[in-house]
């Protein structure tokens, strides 16, 4: 049987189509111990009733009674609603052929019994942290604009009334940074964390002579970047 949907914010949601009640119950207590929303349906004519767009990735059993996990993904692939949804087969098939199979319908990761929990656990982390990073990517502008000022993020250019801003890589990083996210303050840590990761020892006297420069370089915006004594940074709006 379904069960219903707890509403939380930020939690994934996972849909197990199996016919074994006894597996589906232990896969849904296992995930839901590692804090995801999960329900369980006992064959591919039951998941197909209910609304699949809400799942953040669907476990398909492939061997179960007339319509199989394989005829199921084809299904889902084939509507725009649901052929973005990852898919993981589970299956006690193991031959070459059928993995092939899977991955051509469009599988995400393929899975064969007998599998360990941890296993499993595993790899639903590991799908779902690449399918939410190329989702992120796919939301993510090209261009930040703010009045006439222009960051164009993926030449990693600059412009300010149509004219060119020169920027080292550094300032053009923390402009980016401070508009994308304008209003919120930036400490010095946070600043040297996000741009300054690789680099063993950095002083934040750099973080101050970098916005120095780069509020002279544009002008009349310099003003936007402002500093809160004792917190650090943040791109204000005028």
């Amino acid at each position: 049987m379904c069960h219903n949907i707890k509403e939380t914010m930020n939690e994934y949601r996972i849909l197990i189509v199996d016919d074994e009640e006894d597996l589906c119950e232990i896969l849904k207590f296992n995930l839901e111990n590692e804090n995801y929303l999960v329900d369980t349906a006992n064959s591919a004519e039951e998941a197909l009733k209910m609304d699949l767009t809400v799942y953040d990735l669907l476990l398909l059993d492939v061997m179960m009674g007339e319509v199989s996990g394989f005829k199921m993904a084809s299904i889902l692939k084939k509507d725009k609603k649901t052929k973005e949804i990852p898919i993981i087969f589970i299956t006690a098939k193991d031959t070459e052929n059928d993995t092939i199979t899977g991955f051509n319908l469009g599988a995400d990761d393929y899975i064969s019994k007998p599998f360990s929990l941890r296993e499993v656990i595993a790899r639903v982390k590991a799908v779902l942290r690449r399918t939410s990073v190329e989702k992120e990517e796919e939301k993510a502008p090209e261009r930040l604009v703010y009045q006439t000022l222009v960051v164009d993020i993926p030449q990693k250019k600059v412009s300010i009334d149509g004219h060119k801003v020169s920027l080292t890589k550094k300032e053009f990083e923390i402009l980016f940074l401070l508009l994308e996210n304008k209003g919120r303050v930036f400490s010095r840590e946070d600043i040297l964390s996000r741009i300054w990761s690789d680099e063993v020892y950095v002083l934040d006297r750099t973080i101050d002579v970098n916005i120095t420069r780069l509020r002279k370089k544009i002008g009349e915006y310099g003003k936007c970047i402002v500093t809160r004594l004792g917190y650090g940074y943040c791109f204000e709006t005028k």
